[in-house]
């Protein structure tokens, strides 16, 4: 069950000029399952990538990398679902390297243009013949207005859609960012089991785009925790076609701030969306770290609250057993930490300061707030100035099950 997760009208989401989407039905691991997505760009697109930091990385993550890495232009981006390509060795680099030539072919590209993508069951080669066969009729479908049908195929535990599509004024111009997201368990930051795809009509230089991509992927898909589980596969992909008329390329250009900005936004919602639709979640959940000395200790402290099972298990039980988030604010890994300055909040009220239980506080008041869809933890460590954020879920009984039955 998500938790407050917007969907966009299909009206509203705006095509990217430059950008096509075709998507097929090939049977991956389910039939008559639309699970084969093919992204095509337009000549003189940048583009730009964030991967996991898993060092059991996934073949088609290594193939991206090192297309990446060649400097050539990228133009068309394949994504399956039902099968990550992962732990499958030699064969499966093979595999996704195959997956590039055969597309390649189709769309008269150098096989080092097209980046793969793979998401589903770990540790079993693709289905190469069912792949390859999909992929004349994702050619075929390559269409304009294909990203909501895009936001469902590339699912696979996601109950919802992920999707996101603005339009914001540049120099006069219109300039759209439109993407889509998929994950809902293994997520945990550096990156999680995600993938992210988000497209711009603004001319973005090449190496700019390279360090939005990271900024917009630290304030974001890097923000957001289900279960603490860093995958194999995880891809945030930027792409800017240039199709709008304004072009950036450099920090200096007045429009920069202004759409770096828009980019954040448009990350920040797709992880968020990840969160809302977590495996088994009935509460979305903000933890704020005030008054750090720096981002690392801030994020220590939001991500041992965040993933700390008998937090997560206590919000579901609308339990305010609130003894658990100052014992992992504790092993949070900060050695002189003085909790005699600690304050922590739920929601507007004040639980524990001055190294313990606030006098005033009513248990009353924080199971009132726990019973909230959606709630703030807020943390005043006392040390410095520094604020982080991390966005996380509760733990449910939905959770087990639906990790249980994953492969059956």
């Amino acid at each position: 069950m998500a938790v407050n997760l917007f969907i966009p009208n299909e009206s509203d989401i705006f095509p990217v000029a430059g950008v096509e989407i075709g998507i097929a039905e090939a049977g991956i691991r389910k039939a008559h399952r639309r699970d084969l997505t093919v992204i095509t760009l337009s000549p003189g697109s940048s583009v730009a990538g964030v991967f996991t930091t898993n060092r059991f990385r996934a073949a088609p993550v290594q193939v991206c990398e090192a297309h990446l890495a060649t400097g050539d232009e990228i133009r068309a981006l394949l994504i399956n679902t039902g099968n990550a390509n992962a732990g499958t060795g030699e064969k499966g680099l093979a595999d996704a390297r195959q997956s590039c030539t055969e597309l390649a072919k189709l769309l008269h590209l150098r096989p080092q243009q097209i980046l793969p993508f793979s998401t589903g069951v770990i540790l079993e080669n693709l289905p190469m013949d069912r792949l390859i066969g999909g992929l004349p009729a994702a050619v075929t479908d390559l269409k304009a207005t294909n990203w909501f049908e895009a936001a469902h195929s590339i699912m696979t535990t996601d109950t919802l859609p992920k999707i996101y599509s603005t339009q914001l004024q540049l120099s006069g111009k219109t300039v759209t960012i439109t993407g889509i997201s998929k994950g809902a368990g293994m997520i945990r930051p550096n990156m999680a089991t995600m993938l992210g795809y988000l497209a711009t009509d603004a001319g973005i230089a090449p190496a700019l785009l390279k360090d939005i991509c990271k900024t917009a992927a630290n304030h974001s898909f890097n923000r957001i925790t289900v279960d603490g589980d860093t995958s194999t596969n995880d891809s945030f992909i930027m792409m800017a076609t240039g199709k709008s008329g304004v072009q950036i390329d450099s920090i200096a250009d007045p429009n920069y701030n202004k759409l770096l900005d828009a980019l954040i936004a448009a990350a920040s919602d797709l992880a968020q969306k990840i969160v809302r639709d977590a495996e088994g979640a009935t509460k979305f959940i903000t933890v704020q770290v005030d008054d750090a000395r720096d981002s690392d200790e801030a994020l220590k402290v939001a991500y041992s609250i965040a993933q700390s099972p008998l937090v997560k298990t206590a919000f579901f039980a609308s339990d305010p057993n609130l003894g658990r988030i100052l014992c992992a604010i504790g092993y949070a890994g900060i050695h002189d930490l003085d909790v005699s300055k600690l304050r922590l909040w739920l929601g507007d009220v004040l639980v524990a300061t001055d190294g313990g239980r606030n006098p005033d506080y009513q248990e009353s008041d924080g199971k009132r707030i726990m019973q909230e869809a959606e709630i703030l933890v807020r943390v005043s460590l006392g040390r410095g100035k520094t604020t982080e954020t991390v966005y996380t879920c509760d733990f449910s009984h939905e959770y087990v099950t639906i990790n249980a039955d994953y492969r059956s």
